[in-house]
């Protein structure tokens, strides 16, 4: 009773994030071409002016993981050495894959490669439709879904991990800037940070919910030939939302688990089937060769802004995955900082990081190729099917050249819920968390009402920008969210080489042993 007394909403929190989500929404009614006007300035500013920063940002994230994981904090266990693991090493993947970016490498990973394939830079100098072309758009797909993504994730997840339960910080998440500011009161900034970034993840969930909604929307469209339009779009946010809380609602360890052990099968499945009946020799052969180009010229790729030629292909692409991911990291980071309890910060590393960056590359070079080869051989003319259906046509027309198309089509469909009640029940979770007080580290449930309040307003959020802005309300909600978390960001990874010079100076579980060992 008494902890059902201490949950209550953080008026100072919850209430200044929900107030700018509404005010953008009513703006974008009010006076669409003024919104339009303001939005299209925020996102150049961010693209033109700070897309170097989330650039440098990524490629110092993935440095300084390598880095943590041969540091002495890498055998530090999170929790003290007498924590026990909350879950399996299995269950614990199917998880971080199925509530990351799981969604998007199923939208993305067949349509974006045939927008590079048809649409390089133009800087570049590649040829649309050429061999270089189809080269140049794997290693693009490699780097927007493997090791960066998961390195904006994994930089803040530790840091959390390490402030909360090891040194003792509040359940907020400016305790991933914590250790950055040494000394300074905590509690005075906390509220601030934490109302921010609730508005940075309601937008980044909204825009990747939008992408879900969209895909679903195209599948059933795939197996139907019901419109995927507004009237569908609304239908499918009406039961995701409605499917998210419920499994929210059944508990953190047991509606995610279950649906996340299930899902990883659909994705072996899925990527099984398209190495047995497709273009097998084709994609991983094209995939080695790529692979081999991502490595090689990883610097070059990863901080191509295109400002010298004034080209706009990365300001589109690369800077808005970057501000998605950083928009997203901070509050996802809370929730797969607890499922981490227990491990040490090695194998945070190993399960957020490196595991789940190899799959991406073994589901983008499959899907990928596959999509490549259709495009390249006319099988499937995807480019076309994209400008006439939308973006979320991409996946299931290749795979209606697979055969039993039927059968991979429902197990694809089904894998795209999933994921995106997984997603969005993981994150809203966090968001929950940190809106209400009373949370401790025996009892991190927030009351459902939260949860639900949460569910609801980002799929309404996602609704009228898909539905007013279509693919394009997408993107602007993702750099609405990332921009604020880029200070976050900035912060996070200074407190990340804070405790990794020397994480016994700021663990209490190990002072405390150190204090009974000399006693």
């Amino acid at each position: 009773m008494k902890n059902l007394k201490s949950n209550r909403i953080r008026p100072l929190v919850f209430f200044p994030a929900f107030i700018l989500l509404l005010i953008t929404i009513i703006l974008n009614f009010v006076s669409y071409d003024w919104f339009l006007r303001v939005t299209t300035t925020a996102q150049n500013f961010m693209t033109q002016e700070v897309g170097w920063v989330f650039s440098l940002a990524g490629v110092g994230c993935v440095i300084l993981i390598i880095f943590a994981y041969f540091s002495p904090l890498g055998n530090v266990k999170i929790g003290g050495k007498e924590a026990k693991p909350l879950l399996k090493k299995k269950t614990w993947f199917a998880i971080t894959l199925t509530t990351t970016i799981a969604a998007g490498i199923l939208f993305w990973g067949t349509a974006e490669p045939i927008s590079h394939l048809t649409a390089p830079p133009e800087s570049l100098g590649i040829e649309p439709m050429s061999a270089e072309a189809a080269i140049f758009a794997m290693e693009t797909l490699y780097l927007h879904w493997t090791f960066i993504p998961y390195a904006f994730y994994s930089v803040p997840t530790i840091v959390f991990a390490f402030a909360y339960y090891n040194m003792r910080r509040s359940f907020s998440v400016g305790a991933q800037i914590s250790p950055a500011l040494r000394n300074y009161n905590q509690d005075k900034i906390n509220g601030v940070v934490d109302a921010v970034i609730l508005f940075a993840v309601a937008a980044a969930i909204s825009s990747s919910f939008g992408t879900s909604v969209m895909n679903m929307g195209g599948g059933i469209n795939s197996l139907t030939g019901i419109d995927n339009d507004r009237s569908l779009w609304i239908v499918i946010t009406i039961i995701g939302t409605i499917a998210f809380i419920i499994s929210s609602s059944t508990g953190l360890m047991k509606g995610i688990r279950v649906l996340a052990d299930f899902n990883i099968y659909l994705y072996y499945i899925i990527i099984a089937a398209l190495i047995i009946l497709g273009p097998t020799v084709f994609m991983f052969s094209m995939g080695t060769e790529s692979f081999g180009g991502f490595l090689s010229n990883f610097f070059e790729k990863a901080l191509f802004t295109g400002g010298t030629a004034e080209d706009t292909w990365a300001s589109g692409w690369t800077t808005f995955y970057w501000s998605n991911w950083m928009a997203w990291a901070p509050v996802t980071a809370v929730f797969l900082a607890r499922i981490a309890y227990g491990y040490t910060v090695k194998e945070v590393i190993m399960m957020n990081f490196v595991i789940p960056g190899f799959f991406s590359v073994i589901w983008m070079t499959v899907l990928g190729g596959t999509a490549i080869n259709f495009q390249m051989t006319g099988k499937v003319d995807i480019a076309a099917i994209i400008e006439e259906q939308g973006t979320g046509a991409a996946g299931y027309a290749v795979l209606s050249e697979i055969p039993f198309a039927g059968v991979l089509i429902v197990l694809y469909l089904l894998a795209v819920m999933i994921s995106f009640v997984t997603a969005t029940d993981s994150t809203t979770n966090a968001m929950a968390s940190i809106s209400a007080t009373g949370i401790t580290e025996g009892a991190q449930e927030a009351p459902i009402f939260i949860k639900i309040t949460w569910g609801v307003i980002v799929g309404a959020v996602a609704l009228i920008f898909i539905s007013t802005l279509g693919i394009n309300g997408i993107m602007t909600l993702s750099y609405l969210g990332g921009f604020p978390a880029l200070f976050l960001g900035i912060l996070s990874i200074l407190s990340l080489i804070v405790i990794m010079r020397q994480p016994a100076k700021f663990d209490r579980h190990l002072q405390q042993e150190q204090k009974r060992n000399s006693a």
